[in-house]
């Protein structure tokens, strides 16, 4: 009794304060001296209003929490996300197609996917409308990651060697693509088809010569197999005339038409996030680790930095600002893509991606 009563004295105060407050501003040209700060009414006025409530929020990645990922996690551990009244639950998918999947079925409200992914998804009979809001990779990360000591230090060195093609991975289904555009000869070089978990394991025992990846995963990985940095190269397909975009931001439609500013909000912070680990990648790094189980610091913070300098900040994102996409430069991606895939209706920009969620070009550039 005596809490519900002392409850309801300050309930009053609240309320007496809260018309001080409101009066003040309405004469505080009468009353340029007083004894309560505004500011302090405000709060205290605040404090007796109800909050407005948190939009949830499910967002997948497309595979588990590395250095690659510091923008979002980052977003997360200093509130970002909190900031944008959003109350976002972080999942793992198990690839781009698999973050789709959850996005189309409503499993996930947004992720990060593949674009190059989401286009060929997007292509299939029945498919669901999901739209792409945000580029986080202005240059996809496909690239061929050879060894030096294999007598390869350009792309033209691959003809004779013997390069590890993983199935259904989209590099590979790239490199065709690349192969032609740089006057490289398939016949002459001699593809073995392998899995994603020996990649690798193949290419550090000097099994295979080279192979299809991502250059700021393979790369780096193989470093802590043992590989030394000065025996590796890195073919980045987009050094060799790739004009396709990587990973963006995917939505759900029913979720974007139900809650536009959410998804507004949730790329506001991510450009936050990303912003901060720009400034101070290796703080972002130490909050990475807290959600990793066998992180290493020194190669996640190679990793952070490669997909900053090779995929994200580059001259386009410098010029035009973060998130957004060239449309004939996209088409030119297409046109790629088709070298090795039959388009049942070849898209345009505007099919697969809708800008209307992006903040103002000046509230995207960074430096």
């Amino acid at each position: 009794m005596l809490f519900m009563t002392q409850h309801s004295k300050i309930q009053k105060l609240r309320t007496a304060a809260c018309k001080t407050a409101q009066t003040m501003q309405i004469h505080r040209r009468l009353l340029p001296k007083t004894l309560l700060p505004l500011a302090l009414l405000a709060w205290v006025c605040a404090g007796s209003a109800p909050a407005m409530a948190a939009t949830a929020l499910q967002f997948s990645l497309d595979r588990a929490i590395d250095g690659a990922a510091a923008p979002f996690v980052v977003a997360s551990a200093r509130g970002l996300f909190r900031a944008e009244n959003l109350n976002v639950t972080t999942g793992q998918a198990n690839g781009s197609v698999d973050a789709i999947t959850r996005v189309a079925s409503g499993t996930s409200d947004m992720a990060l996917a593949d674009i190059n992914a989401l286009i060929r998804y997007r292509d299939k009979e029945g498919s669901v409308p999901v739209k792409a809001v945000f580029v986080l990779y202005n240059k996809a990360p496909y690239a061929i990651i050879a060894r030096k000591s294999r007598e390869i230090a350009t792309m033209g060195d691959i003809e004779g060697k013997k390069i590890g093609i993983v199935d259904g991975d989209l590099a590979a289904r790239l490199w065709p693509a690349v192969a032609r555009k740089n006057d490289i000869k398939l016949g002459k070089i001699k593809s073995e088809k392998i899995s994603p978990a020996v990649r690798e394991p193949m290419l550090s025992a000097g099994q295979l010569d080279a192979v299809t990846g991502f250059s700021f995963l393979s790369a780096i990985n193989l470093r802590d197999r043992g590989v030394p940095a000065g025996d590796l190269v890195v073919l980045r397909f987009s050094d060799f005339g790739s004009e396709v975009y990587g990973h963006a931001l995917i939505v759900n439609p029913k979720f974007a038409d139900a809650n536009p500013d959410a998804v507004k909000a949730f790329i506001r912070a991510t450009i936050a996030g990303l912003r901060l680990s720009v400034k101070d990648p290796a703080h972002a790094v130490d909050d990475v680790l807290a959600q990793m189980s066998n992180g290493a610091r020194d190669l996640e913070l190679e990793r952070l930095r490669a997909v900053f300098a090779d995929n994200i900040l580059t001259e386009e994102v410098k010029r035009n600002g973060l998130g957004n996409l060239e449309a004939t430069r996209f088409d030119a991606g297409i046109g790629q893509i088709a070298d090795d895939y039959e388009f049942r209706r070849r898209p345009s920009a505007g099919d697969i991606f809708d800008d209307a969620f992006l903040p103002p070009p000046d509230a995207r550039k960074i430096n």
